[in-house]
């Protein structure tokens, strides 16, 4: 598995009719558990992978993305979020929505979920 197991009682992603429902995923490495290292960037890279890995595993990829939601612990890191957002997507790009929040699970800057379409 490219990706991380869900940290609770939830799936990582969902299905209905022809639409697929990514769940929020933190910058965590399947391969140690842990956040990836570096900066924002980074860790945003690090959530986008793992969503890519799951859309791979229903034969999907990041083209197939319809709606993102990125959830951030600090509004001011938006911009170099953007940065490494649109290493992942070309246009026409995924509809978008970003919130600052108070807290993310486990500490993490960072949370992004995604819908596709099959």
């Amino acid at each position: 598995m490219n990706y991380p197991k869900a940290i609770g009682p939830y799936s990582v992603c969902g299905v209905s009719n022809d639409l697929v429902f990514v769940s929020g995923q933190l910058p965590i490495d399947p391969a140690t558990g842990d956040f990836a290292k570096g900066d924002i960037k980074e860790l945003t890279r690090q959530s986008l992978r793992n969503i890519k890995a799951i859309l791979n595993e229903q034969g999907l990829d990041m083209n197939n993305v319809i709606k993102t939601t990125v959830l951030l612990a600090d509004i001011n890191d938006f911009a170099a979020v953007n940065e490494a957002y649109a290493e992942f997507f070309k246009e026409p790009f995924p509809a978008r929505s970003a919130f600052a929040v108070a807290a993310l699970p486990k500490g993490s800057k960072i949370e992004i979920e995604a819908i596709a379409k099959k």
